[in-house]
Protein backbone atom coordinates (compact mmCIF):
# COMPACT_ATOMS: atom_id res chain seq x y z
CA UNK A 1 0.00 0.00 0.00
CA UNK A 2 1.48 3.37 -1.02
CA UNK A 3 1.90 6.29 1.34
CA UNK A 4 -0.93 8.25 -0.34
CA UNK A 5 -3.29 5.30 -0.07
CA UNK A 6 -2.40 4.85 3.61
CA UNK A 7 -3.08 8.53 4.20
CA UNK A 8 -6.47 8.27 2.41
CA UNK A 9 -7.48 5.26 4.54
CA UNK A 10 -6.29 7.10 7.63
CA UNK A 11 -8.40 10.17 6.84
CA UNK A 12 -11.41 7.99 6.01
CA UNK A 13 -11.23 6.28 9.39
CA UNK A 14 -10.86 9.64 11.07
CA UNK A 15 -13.91 11.10 9.37
CA UNK A 16 -16.03 8.05 10.15
CA UNK A 17 -15.06 8.37 13.79
CA UNK A 18 -15.49 12.15 13.95
CA UNK A 19 -18.53 12.59 11.72
CA UNK A 20 -20.63 14.26 14.42
CA UNK A 21 -17.78 15.86 16.38
CA UNK A 22 -17.07 19.50 17.16
CA UNK A 23 -14.11 21.32 15.70
CA UNK A 24 -12.14 24.50 16.33
CA UNK A 25 -9.01 26.14 14.94
CA UNK A 26 -5.55 26.17 16.49
CA UNK A 27 -2.62 28.46 15.91
CA UNK A 28 1.08 27.93 16.56
CA UNK A 29 1.68 27.13 20.26
CA UNK A 30 -1.94 28.10 20.89
CA UNK A 31 -3.86 26.19 23.55
CA UNK A 32 -7.61 25.67 23.38
CA UNK A 33 -9.62 24.16 26.22
CA UNK A 34 -13.12 22.76 26.60
CA UNK A 35 -14.97 22.12 29.86
CA UNK A 36 -16.84 18.88 30.49
CA UNK A 37 -19.08 18.02 33.43
CA UNK A 38 -17.98 14.50 34.37
CA UNK A 39 -19.23 12.29 37.24
CA UNK A 40 -16.81 10.56 39.58
CA UNK A 41 -15.16 7.27 38.46
CA UNK A 42 -16.39 7.76 34.88
CA UNK A 43 -14.34 6.67 31.89
CA UNK A 44 -13.87 9.37 29.25
CA UNK A 45 -12.76 8.56 25.70
CA UNK A 46 -11.71 11.21 23.22
CA UNK A 47 -10.86 11.14 19.51
CA UNK A 48 -9.28 13.98 17.56
CA UNK A 49 -7.99 14.74 14.07
CA UNK A 50 -5.73 17.69 13.25
CA UNK A 51 -5.66 18.98 9.67
CA UNK A 52 -5.15 22.22 7.71
CA UNK A 53 -8.22 24.31 6.92
CA UNK A 54 -7.26 24.06 3.26
CA UNK A 55 -8.24 20.48 2.45
CA UNK A 56 -6.38 20.73 -0.89
CA UNK A 57 -3.10 21.05 0.92
CA UNK A 58 -0.92 17.98 0.35
CA UNK A 59 1.78 18.91 2.86
CA UNK A 60 1.67 16.80 6.00
CA UNK A 61 4.50 16.62 8.50
CA UNK A 62 5.03 13.31 10.32
CA UNK A 63 6.31 15.34 13.31
CA UNK A 64 3.23 17.50 13.71
CA UNK A 65 1.29 16.61 16.82
CA UNK A 66 -1.03 17.67 19.61
CA UNK A 67 -0.41 17.74 23.35
CA UNK A 68 -3.51 16.77 25.32
CA UNK A 69 -3.73 17.97 28.92
CA UNK A 70 -6.58 17.08 31.27
CA UNK A 71 -7.15 18.76 34.63
CA UNK A 72 -9.73 17.95 37.30
CA UNK A 73 -12.13 20.41 39.03
CA UNK A 74 -9.30 21.34 41.45
CA UNK A 75 -7.13 22.06 38.39
CA UNK A 76 -4.80 19.20 39.23
CA UNK A 77 -3.35 17.42 36.22
CA UNK A 78 -4.85 14.02 35.39
CA UNK A 79 -2.89 13.45 32.19
CA UNK A 80 -0.61 15.25 29.76
CA UNK A 81 0.54 13.38 26.68
CA UNK A 82 1.83 14.13 23.21
CA UNK A 83 0.02 12.52 20.26
CA UNK A 84 0.16 12.66 16.49
CA UNK A 85 -2.40 14.35 14.26
CA UNK A 86 -4.99 11.62 14.90
CA UNK A 87 -5.33 9.74 18.16
CA UNK A 88 -7.56 8.30 20.83
CA UNK A 89 -7.06 9.23 24.48
CA UNK A 90 -8.75 7.99 27.64
CA UNK A 91 -8.82 8.94 31.30
CA UNK A 92 -10.94 8.31 34.38
CA UNK A 93 -12.43 11.12 36.45
CA UNK A 94 -11.53 10.76 40.13
CA UNK A 95 -13.88 13.52 41.31
CA UNK A 96 -17.18 14.87 40.03
CA UNK A 97 -17.29 18.30 38.45
CA UNK A 98 -15.92 20.39 35.62
CA UNK A 99 -12.87 18.91 33.91
CA UNK A 100 -10.65 20.94 31.61
CA UNK A 101 -9.52 19.29 28.36
CA UNK A 102 -6.80 21.34 26.66
CA UNK A 103 -5.17 20.87 23.25
CA UNK A 104 -1.98 22.50 22.00
CA UNK A 105 0.00 22.04 18.78
CA UNK A 106 3.76 21.70 18.81
CA UNK A 107 5.64 24.53 17.13
CA UNK A 108 8.66 22.65 15.75
CA UNK A 109 6.91 21.54 12.57
CA UNK A 110 4.00 23.96 12.44
CA UNK A 111 5.90 26.09 9.92
CA UNK A 112 5.34 23.47 7.21
CA UNK A 113 1.88 24.93 6.78
CA UNK A 114 3.29 28.43 6.12
CA UNK A 115 1.45 30.04 9.00
CA UNK A 116 -1.91 28.41 8.29
CA UNK A 117 -4.26 27.82 11.17
CA UNK A 118 -5.14 24.20 11.73
CA UNK A 119 -8.53 22.65 12.38
CA UNK A 120 -8.94 20.18 15.24
CA UNK A 121 -11.90 17.80 15.01
CA UNK A 122 -12.84 16.49 18.44
CA UNK A 123 -15.26 13.90 19.79
CA UNK A 124 -15.50 13.23 23.54
CA UNK A 125 -17.59 10.33 24.86
CA UNK A 126 -18.37 9.78 28.54
CA UNK A 127 -18.91 6.20 29.72
CA UNK A 128 -18.89 2.95 27.78
CA UNK A 129 -20.47 3.46 24.36
CA UNK A 130 -18.89 0.87 22.10
CA UNK A 131 -19.49 -2.86 22.14
CA UNK A 132 -16.67 -5.33 21.72
CA UNK A 133 -15.87 -5.30 17.96
CA UNK A 134 -14.80 -8.97 18.08
CA UNK A 135 -18.34 -9.95 18.93
CA UNK A 136 -20.11 -8.02 16.18
CA UNK A 137 -21.22 -10.36 13.42
CA UNK A 138 -20.53 -13.54 15.35
CA UNK A 139 -22.82 -16.57 14.94
CA UNK A 140 -22.68 -17.37 18.62
CA UNK A 141 -25.99 -15.87 19.72
CA UNK A 142 -25.34 -16.58 23.38
CA UNK A 143 -22.04 -14.74 23.28
CA UNK A 144 -23.66 -11.87 21.42
CA UNK A 145 -26.42 -11.70 24.03
CA UNK A 146 -23.84 -11.74 26.81
CA UNK A 147 -21.95 -8.78 25.40
CA UNK A 148 -25.21 -6.96 24.63
CA UNK A 149 -26.26 -7.41 28.24
CA UNK A 150 -22.89 -6.17 29.46
CA UNK A 151 -23.19 -3.16 27.19
CA UNK A 152 -26.66 -2.45 28.61
CA UNK A 153 -25.32 -2.75 32.17
CA UNK A 154 -22.54 -0.29 31.35
CA UNK A 155 -25.12 2.16 30.02
CA UNK A 156 -27.23 1.76 33.17
CA UNK A 157 -24.16 2.40 35.34
CA UNK A 158 -23.41 5.52 33.31
CA UNK A 159 -26.99 6.82 33.69
CA UNK A 160 -26.98 6.03 37.43
CA UNK A 161 -23.74 7.94 37.96
CA UNK A 162 -25.08 10.85 35.94
CA UNK A 163 -28.18 10.93 38.14
CA UNK A 164 -26.08 10.74 41.31
CA UNK A 165 -23.94 13.58 40.04
CA UNK A 166 -27.00 15.70 39.26
CA UNK A 167 -28.35 15.00 42.76
CA UNK A 168 -25.02 16.11 44.23
CA UNK A 169 -25.19 19.34 42.23
CA UNK A 170 -28.80 19.92 43.31
CA UNK A 171 -27.81 19.38 46.96
CA UNK A 172 -24.93 21.85 46.63
CA UNK A 173 -27.22 24.37 44.92
CA UNK A 174 -29.86 23.91 47.64
CA UNK A 175 -27.25 24.45 50.36
CA UNK A 176 -25.97 27.60 48.62
CA UNK A 177 -29.55 28.87 48.27
CA UNK A 178 -30.26 28.25 51.95
CA UNK A 179 -27.03 30.00 52.99
CA UNK A 180 -27.87 32.93 50.73
CA UNK A 181 -31.40 33.21 52.13
CA UNK A 182 -30.05 33.03 55.67
CA UNK A 183 -27.51 35.78 54.93
CA UNK A 184 -30.19 37.98 53.35
CA UNK A 185 -32.46 37.44 56.37
CA UNK A 186 -29.77 38.41 58.87
CA UNK A 187 -28.82 41.41 56.76
CA UNK A 188 -32.47 42.54 56.77
CA UNK A 189 -32.65 42.10 60.57
CA UNK A 190 -29.42 44.10 60.95
CA UNK A 191 -30.78 46.89 58.75
CA UNK A 192 -34.00 47.06 60.79
CA UNK A 193 -31.99 47.14 64.03
CA UNK A 194 -29.81 49.98 62.71
CA UNK A 195 -32.84 51.98 61.52
CA UNK A 196 -34.58 51.58 64.88
CA UNK A 197 -31.39 52.52 66.74
CA UNK A 198 -30.92 55.64 64.60
CA UNK A 199 -34.62 56.53 65.07
CA UNK A 200 -34.46 56.23 68.86
CA UNK A 201 -31.22 58.22 68.94
CA UNK A 202 -32.75 61.01 66.85
CA UNK A 203 -35.84 61.09 69.09
CA UNK A 204 -33.67 61.30 72.22
CA UNK A 205 -31.57 64.09 70.72
CA UNK A 206 -34.71 65.97 69.71
CA UNK A 207 -36.18 65.56 73.21
CA UNK A 208 -32.95 66.79 74.82
CA UNK A 209 -32.99 69.80 72.49
CA UNK A 210 -36.56 70.74 73.47
CA UNK A 211 -35.70 70.34 77.16
CA UNK A 212 -32.59 72.48 76.77
CA UNK A 213 -34.63 75.22 75.08
CA UNK A 214 -37.33 74.86 77.75
CA UNK A 215 -39.93 74.20 75.09
CA UNK A 216 -41.42 71.31 77.06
Amino acid sequence: MTMKLQWAVFLLQAYLTLAAAMYFDLGEKEERCIIKEIPEDMLVTGYFLLQPWDMKSSTHSPHLGVTVTVRDPNYEMLMSKRYGIFAKFTFTAHTSGQHFLCFQTNSTSFSVFAGERLKLHLDVQIGEHVMNPKVDGTKDNLKTLEYSLQHLIDQMVFITRQQDYQREKEEIFRQISEDTHSTVLWWAVLQIFLLLSVGFWQMKRLKDFFIAKKLV
